[in-house]
């Protein structure tokens, strides 16, 4: 499983392909800063290093013209409505109605869209049409879904407001919120696997290794392993080290945007290189998007968030800003940013502004 690491600038880390899905460093070339030691000097593997004056709005100039041309705000409202639509079909009110309310109560909410949108944006990038990534697109959002229902639970992180809304347990009880998730996952592979979703002839193998892939980032090796690490860390009475907070925000919330980005690659036809390299990217928004979580809760309130702000403070949480506080923590979304969209050069400039806008949008977001 991949790690990020803060290297100090005279170190850089030697990265393998360990199989076609898992890119990994070679750990014993990394060394890791501690909470006192420069940010500034991060430096990824055949990435450039900047100086301290950089600053987000001046991250990466990839594709100028088409970024200034980029109606961002059109394409996201499109993608997610027919991301919406094609959630609503794939999820029917029917018999037993009382679980199905629950999936749809927290399916249909609301929500940014984020994953699914990156997943369809990363199809088009390699040349795939978009509606190839659709059941993929459905399937991270429902996966996704799941694991806000169950991490809002009493025995989990215990919370009452989710989307701006109550919780799925609080507004359905906590035994069907917990059968809706469970129910969500399931639903999330078969929609994945279904060839009746696709194109009449497309490749059977490209749906296997979709499914592979997903199941990598939701188990043991992703998602689940952040969230039983993450639990285990909460409320110790000395804070966790820097390696064990990045190996939680990796797991438990880069893993998916990983999946996200790699499974509109896959079956938009991408070459072994690009998925190399997209997968890098997902990694860096990734990591990105939690760095950038953990700043919003303990500068925003709950109600610009839409969810309960200062909780992770409240639980004894190890964060970034608690870890290396609130402006080094800026830094590091800083080189998260500009490593992501280094990643995107060498793709076409227009297709790649999706992607060049979803990273800044990642990284500039209020809530």
């Amino acid at each position: 499983m991949a790690s990020f690491v803060h290297l100090s600038s005279s170190v850089s880390a030697s990265w393998v392909l360990s199989g076609p899905s898992s890119l990994q460093p070679n750990m014993a070339s990394i060394r890791r800063p501690s909470p006192s030691s420069s940010l500034v000097a991060v430096r990824f593997p055949a990435l450039k290093s900047f100086g301290k004056n950089s600053s987000l709005t001046s991250a990466v100039a990839l594709g100028t013209e088409a970024a200034i041309d980029f109606d961002f705000e059109g394409y996201m409202l499109s993608k997610a409505a027919s991301v919406n639509k094609a959630l609503d079909l794939a999820l029917p009110l029917v018999h037993p109605e009382r679980i199905h309310e629950a999936m749809r109560y927290s399916l249909l909410l609301g929500g940014k869209r984020v994953r699914p949108i990156l997943c369809l944006a990363a199809c088009e990038l390699v040349g795939g049409e978009g509606i190839l990534a659709i059941p993929s697109a459905c399937a991270v959002e429902m996966i996704h879904t799941m694991s806000l229902i169950h991490d809002d639970l009493p025995c989990m992180d215990n919370d009452d407001l989710r989307r701006g809304h109550p919780t799925c347990h609080r507004a359905h009880g906590e035994h069907i919120a917990v059968l809706a998730g469970d129910a969500l996952l399931a639903l999330a592979f078969r929609h994945l696997a279904d060839l009746a979703n696709y194109p009449v002839g497309f490749s059977p193998e490209l749906v296997l290794r979709t499914v592979a892939e997903l199941s990598r980032c939701v188990g043991t090796e992703g998602l689940v392993a952040g969230q039983v690490v993450d639990l285990e860390s909460t409320g110790l009475d000395e804070a966790i080290s820097i390696e064990q907070l990045e190996f939680i925000h990796y797991h438990k919330t880069a893993a998916l945007l990983e999946a996200s980005v790699v499974l509109g690659a896959i079956v938009g036809g991408a070459t072994d290189s690009e998925i190399v390299r997209l997968r890098r990217y997902a990694q860096c928004i990734g990591l990105l998007f939690q760095v950038v979580d953990d700043i919003l809760d303990v500068t925003k309130s709950s109600q610009e968030l839409g969810k309960t702000a200062g909780k992770d403070l409240a639980s004894d949480k190890t964060t970034y800003p608690k870890l290396l506080g609130l402006a080094r923590s800026r830094e590091f979304a800083e080189e998260l940013l500009r490593d992501a969209n280094l990643q995107l050069e060498g793709f076409n400039s227009l297709t790649a502004a999706p992607l060049f806008h979803l990273s800044n949008y990642i990284a500039y977001r209020q809530k």
